[in-house]
């Protein structure tokens, strides 16, 4: 039964969803804090950086993550208008969360980003796998 959890855990597409989920979200870091230093709001900073992070992360999860290899144009479209979409919904919470954290909690807005961060990892994983590139969609291991 661990075997089994373990195989499920920890394969190929997972572990490579947490080196680029890092990387996305090394993106998302960084482009937030070029943005932060340069005097933008917090709430611009955090909106360009999950628009530079939703790009990458595209491209990075069709095709090296999930190996979704289709690239005709209206099936290109399709995947990218879902994945914005989805990803639309976890920079809704991202943004909300940010909004009370910093806000109305006071928090220190490097932590709020560190706790969106890790709450829009694991939501993007799910939505990704379940709705954006399915398993019919990518060239097996």
């Amino acid at each position: 039964m661990i075997s089994t959890i373990w195989n499920k855990l920890c394969n190929r597409e997972s572990i490579t969803y947490i080196i680029f989920g890092v990387l996305t979200t090394a993106v998302d870091w960084v482009t937030y804090a070029v943005l932060w230093a340069a005097g933008a709001d917090y709430r611009v900073s955090t909106a360009l950086s999950w628009a530079a992070a939703v790009i990458f992360a595209f491209i990075t999860n069709k095709f090296i993550v999930f190996r979704s290899f289709d690239i005709r144009l209206n099936y290109l479209w399709k995947e990218f208008v879902s994945f914005v979409a989805c990803r639309a919904a976890t920079g809704v919470i991202t943004m909300v969360g940010m909004i009370i954290m910093v806000d109305v909690l006071h928090w220190n807005e490097f932590f709020g980003k560190l706790v969106v961060s890790a709450v829009s990892l694991v939501l993007n994983y799910i939505l990704s796998k379940l709705f954006i590139f399915k398993k019919g969609n990518k060239k097996n291991d």
